[in-house]
């Protein structure tokens, strides 16, 4: 829900929400064509051979103000403007109120041209153009000219779509269909790009770097009062110039009260052909987002570490009383957190939940805070665990090993090699999930107390992998499990029984993964994605849906054995290492973006959320 007052706090929590999602919680939807999510033009540079982001220049200004009016997409040009007030100050109609543009920022025929290229909207298309393509000067082929448009033609003021900030796959004719040639004889295929990318996976990447920069963020709520908010209509859409014919705006005409069958069609096909505005959701200004700076200084022991350049230097060394090499760690360091810790595993099954200190970052970023008066350890990051500390203390004659109390319990199969995706926690760092073990298990064990929680069975082989997907608002979340009898499972955990369940009594997998023909080596799952993607060995890397659906598969280049590891970003982005140091990249759909090889071997990765 949308309130017209908000609370101080408000711009705050917004802050933690990416611009994307801003937009996106609006209320217009992706399953209709006439009331897709609308994104502005974020960019202007799209001639230059290189992009600077820092430079403000290279950004449409949102919050452009002329004589105090804060200006839509159509009235940025100066002359285009006066066109369009002419135009409405000079209109006489006895029916129809005045307005500025009488076409619209977003319709179903602008959707469907943006995406002509990928299904299902190629269909579509055809069947809105009588089962042709358009006349190719029409098409969507080249970015710098889509916008050079939108601000110089009178009948073109189109915002753009999400998928400009997430998918490179509209942005190719990999289908190759025959869309025609220009009038100067250029054939319309792939979109022709600035030149400052080299590809539309970059593309995409920048314009979502710049839609969720500072420049960007501290001007959004400006332009979401003239799409959303109180800037859409009355007086002060007028000052805006931000009018639009009356049929786009929700409930400006009774469809009840028309009797007559031939103009109710027309207003039918009119309002759903040309354009519909959005609802209006706010009656005051939307409150700005707060800069991450302004934040840091109000907050400063939750500030972002993006204002502070990272040492080069060593700043802490641990080394644990087990003498064994560190295979695992997994850092739950959210200030929301009532413990905020950094939870260690050994090749001796050892493990240690060293705890985070939350002053640490602000001792880091902030020279007046790092000389106020703290604890020994407060300029460090991590406190070690205080059961292994106890250790050292240990009394003359006192049989008791604190050691004992972090250890994992029963050793590991032998055919299994210790690695960092045999073990996952949960988000709260209270609980330890652990594979490999002999009888085709694997095991959570509580981090306070080392005792075994849940036993769980489902695989005809060791279990060889782990990975924990990201948490509900409940903080519930899929835990994946990868084996050597070459399946996934897919499992469900409970946060408030602090559980893996099933639909009885005994934990059951919510989905079974095959298609692998060699034991599971590595595993990750994404449920904001809807997707697990495993590898085997001396196999490929499979995507699933979290349904158990087979979507592709991920061929290694050549040379590329067995995948070690596996990564995803939140964007898609699929990093996979194999073995003897290679690894690859490759996007959601599986075009493989880049390979690489070193000469060691890669132990472990993460992603950079």
């Amino acid at each position: 829900m949308w309130l017209s007052s908000v609370p101080d706090s408000l711009p705050r929590k917004y802050r933690r929400l990416h611009a994307f999602r801003v937009i996106l919680v609006s209320g217009r939807t992706y399953n209709d064509l006439n009331q897709y999510p609308v994104f502005p033009w974020v960019l202007t540079n799209y001639e230059s051979n290189e992009l600077d982001l820092s430079l403000p220049s290279n950004y449409r200004d949102l919050s452009k103000v002329e004589a105090a009016r804060h200006l839509p997409i159509g009235a940025l040009n100066p002359s285009r403007r006066v066109y369009f007030e002419e135009r409405y100050n000079s209109w006489e109609h006895d029916s129809i109120p005045p307005f500025h543009y009488g076409t619209h920022y977003s319709t179903a025929a602008f959707v469907l041209n943006w995406l002509i290229r990928v299904e299902p909207f190629t269909t579509m298309f055809l069947a809105l153009q009588g089962g042709k393509f358009d006349h190719p000067n029409r098409l969507f082929s080249s970015v710098s000219l889509s916008w050079k448009n939108c601000q110089r033609d009178t009948s073109d003021v189109k915002e753009l779509i999400p998928e400009f900030f997430f998918l490179p796959e509209m942005l190719m004719n990999t289908n190759r269909y025959r869309l025609g040639q220009q009038e100067d004889g250029t054939a319309v295929g792939d979109i022709e790009l600035p030149p400052w990318c080299s590809s539309p996976e970059e593309f995409v990447r920048i314009n979502r770097m710049a839609l969720e920069s500072e420049f960007v963020s501290c001007q959004l709520h400006q332009w979401i009062d003239l799409i959303f908010g109180y800037k859409q209509r009355g007086p002060e859409a007028v000052r805006a110039t931000n009018v639009f014919y009356y049929l786009t705006y929700e409930g400006s005409v009774d469809m009840d009260t028309i009797t007559d069958p031939v103009m109710k069609e027309a207003i039918e096909n009119q309002i759903r052909n040309f354009g519909q505005t959005p609802s209006q959701l706010l009656m005051e200004p939307h409150p700005p987002r707060s800069s991450a700076m302004h934040l840091w200084i109000l907050h400063p022991l939750q500030s972002p570490m993006m204002f502070s350049s990272i040492p080069d230097d060593v700043c802490m060394t641990m080394k644990f009383v087990s003498n064994s090499p560190v295979c695992h760690i997994s850092a739950n360091t959210y200030p929301q957190l009532p413990l905020p810790s950094v939870v260690t595993v050994t090749t001796s099954q050892q493990f240690a939940v060293n705890r985070w200190n939350s002053t640490y970052a602000a001792t880091v970023q902030s020279p007046s805070y790092a000389e106020t008066p703290q604890t020994p350890t407060a300029n460090l990051p991590l406190s070690m665990d205080p059961i292994l500390c106890e250790y050292r203390h240990l009394a003359t004659g006192n049989n008791s090993n604190p050691t004992l109390r972090r250890h994992l319990g029963d050793n590991f199969s032998q055919k299994l090699r210790i690695r960092s995706n045999c073990f996952v926690t949960t988000v709260d760092s209270r609980f330890l999930v652990a594979c490999g073990f002999w009888d085709n298990s694997f095991r959570v064990f509580s981090t306070e107390t080392a005792k075994i929680v849940q036993i769980v069975f489902g695989h005809y082989g060791v279990v060889t992998c782990l990975s924990r997907s990201e948490c509900n608002i409940t903080s519930d979340c899929y835990i994946a499990s990868g084996s050597a009898d070459c399946t996934v499972l897919l499992w469900h955990w409970n946060a408030r029984t602090q559980t893996i369940v099933g639909e009885g009594e005994v934990p059951t997998p919510r989905a079974t993964l095959t298609g692998h023909e060699q034991p599971v080596t590595s595993v990750v799952i994404s449920a904001e994605l809807g997707l697990v993607v495993s590898g085997s060995q001396n196999g490929p890397v499979l995507v699933h849906t979290t349904f158990g659906d087979l979507l592709r598969s991920l061929e290694p280049p050549s040379g590329f054995l067995s995948p070690e590891n596996i990564a995803m970003s939140r964007e898609g982005v699929i990093v996979v290492n194999y073995e003897r140091g290679h690894i690859a990249a490759f996007t959601i759909n599986g075009k493989r973006l880049r390979q690489e090889s070193h000469n060691d071997n890669l132990q472990a990765s993460c992603e950079n959320i």
